[in-house]
Parts: C-alpha cells; sequence; structure tokens
C-alpha cells in the first residue's frame, strides 16, 4: 500500500524470521501481524499478534519462512524497519529499528514518530 515497487516494507534478521517461524509452526498460525497503538509514555507502541488469515489490506512481507502481516493503519510508521530478534540475560524478544522514530522512551516500549512533511 505504501511500498515501492520491488522493496518489501519490513525486513527480518536472519534470528528474527528464524523466532517467527518457530512461533508459527508451534502455534500453528499462518503469520504474525504488527502495527502500532496509542498509548506508553512516548505516544506509540508496537503491537504483534498471531493471525490465521491475512486481511486483505495487510501488507504481507515473507523472508525464509518467516511470514509478517503489516496491519494496514501502520504500513507507512512501518516501511523501511528492521526487524530483529535479540536474546540477552535479562530478556529476550523482537527489537524494531525504524528510521522514522524520532523519539523514544527509556524503557524502549514506547515511541513516537517524525512529522510527516507538507507536501
Amino acid at each position: 500500500m505504501f511500498g515501492i515497487p520491488g522493496k518489501q516494507a519490513v525486513t527480518l534478521t536472519p534470528r528474527a524470521a528464524a523466532q517467527i517461524t518457530k512461533l508459527m509452526t508451534s502455534a500453528g498460525h499462518a503469520g504474525l501481524r504488527i502495527g502500532v497503538k496509542k498509548g506508553g509514555c512516548a505516544g506509540m507502541e508496537y503491537t504483534m499478534e498471531y493471525v490465521d488469515t491475512a486481511d486483505g489490506n495487510d501488507e504481507v512481507v515473507e523472508q525464509d519462512g518467516a511470514r509478517v502481516m503489516i496491519a494496514p493503519m501502520a504500513q507507512m510508521f512501518l516501511f523501511g524497519t528492521e526487524i530483529d530478534y535479540e536474546v540477552s540475560l535479562l530478556e529476550s524478544g523482537f527489537k524494531f529499528k525504524n528510521p522514522n522514530v524520532a523519539d523514544a522512551c527509556g524503557c524502549g516500549e514506547s515511541i513516537s514518530f517524525k512529522e510527516a512533511p507538507n507536501l
């Protein structure tokens, strides 16, 4: 919907693709839908949920066996994002490297986006 022909809306690192594939297989779902919603101290939060079918307006990204659906209202906020999966001593989880983010809170769970230029 907001894409550039020949370029995926988001990319997955090999670790993220492996983790998404593992989750899809173990839970028996068709993929993982990502989006954004209002919330958190910086204004917006990422959302993730299992899905069994893609919505007709979802942007579907398939990479290395993983399938990610991007909710329609989130596509313009997530375009160009790289999704990684990191494991540390204290936590593990998906990390979004999003070029559209202007600011993030200290906990890393909440973000705000750059203003769109007036055209």
